[in-house]
């Protein structure tokens, strides 16, 4: 069995880090080891990454966010895939559907997450680093994380590590609890700078995946939808608004019946933030098309050398 170097970027040192370590401690055997990185060259998530995989030692490099809480068999299931599997690249997991915070936005976000993941497991060319692992060989013969990314560099990474090293896979049985708490202007910037524009700029030169995860059929139509009835709304035509409306809560039904099983505030509340999240991808598809390349800030590369 491969040993595993767990790597928690926390250069923050975020509330939640002792549940994290102490979850990782628990799932820990053989020759696994663990690096908490308080410090790095860089101060982005990759940099500090990168600082934890300079000096590993485990076959498998497992990348685990701060503020996530593996479950007691998350590593044994990496351990098991990497076995089993010895043309696999990378593997990643994704949230539970019992996240720690229980406000309303934080339900909405945490259970939006685990459901994608849920909905697009098999092979992909991406990757995850809030419970991801990739072999340490691969890792390396690819540069690591580009460690002058504020965000999205785990998307970065896996498009390189797909085209140059071969198959990775999203495993939705590795699973991890968000101890994080979202409000709706953290949703929103999380979705308009940190993810939505980086990413649209870097599919437009090809450097990430255009169709995976949240970019199925589903994702768009209800992106589509969500614009409709937004229109409609706003041109007081409250039938067509309500047919989109419809639309959107059958293609999202399973989706839906997570939130409904919460109570009727979570699902009412989490319709209306889910038709915001999707017209906020919209604005940072436009936003990112019509930026130039750089727009947004980076941190000066100190070449390629990984919380979110």
């Amino acid at each position: 069995m491969p040993a595993l170097s767990v790597i928690v970027p926390a250069t923050d040192r975020p509330e939640s880090l002792p549940r994290c370590v102490a979850a990782i401690d628990a799932a820990l055997s053989g020759d696994d080891e663990l690096t908490v990185v308080e410090s790095a060259p860089l101060p982005t998530p990759a940099s500090a990454r990168n600082e934890g995989a300079t000096g590993a030692a485990g076959d498998v490099l497992v990348f685990v966010d701060a503020d996530v809480e593996v479950h007691p068999d998350a590593l044994r299931l990496i351990r098991a895939r990497f076995a089993g599997d010895p043309d696999l690249v990378a593997v990643f997991g994704g949230y539970d559907d019992d996240p720690a915070e229980r406000d309303v936005v934080s339900t909405f976000r945490n259970l939006l997450h685990h459901h994608v993941h849920q909905e697009g497991a098999g092979p992909i060319d991406s990757f995850w680093s809030g419970l991801g692992a990739v072999r340490r060989s691969s890792f390396r013969a690819v540069g690591g994380f580009d460690d002058g990314m504020r965000s999205v560099e785990d998307i970065e990474l896996g498009a390189r590590l797909s085209a140059a090293e071969g198959r990775i896979e999203l495993d939705p049985a590795i699973q991890g609890k968000h101890l994080k708490r979202w409000t709706v202007p953290t949703m929103l910037h999380t979705d308009l700078i940190l993810r939505g524009i980086p990413w649209t700029q870097m599919a437009l030169r090809r450097e990430a995946t255009r169709g995976a995860l949240n970019l199925g059929w589903r994702h768009r139509v209800s992106g589509a939808a969500s614009a409709l009835m937004l229109r409609e709304l706003l041109r007081r035509r409250a039938a067509p608004a309500m047919a989109a409306l419809l639309a959107l809560c059958v293609i999202n039904r399973r989706f839906y019946r997570l939130l409904a099983a919460r109570g009727p505030r979570y699902l009412v509340a989490g319709i209306a933030l889910h038709v915001m999240h999707h017209l906020t991808n919209g604005l940072a598809v436009l936003a990112g098309a019509l930026l130039k390349p750089g727009a947004l800030p980076r941190i000066a590369r100190g070449g390629r050398s990984g919380q979110s």
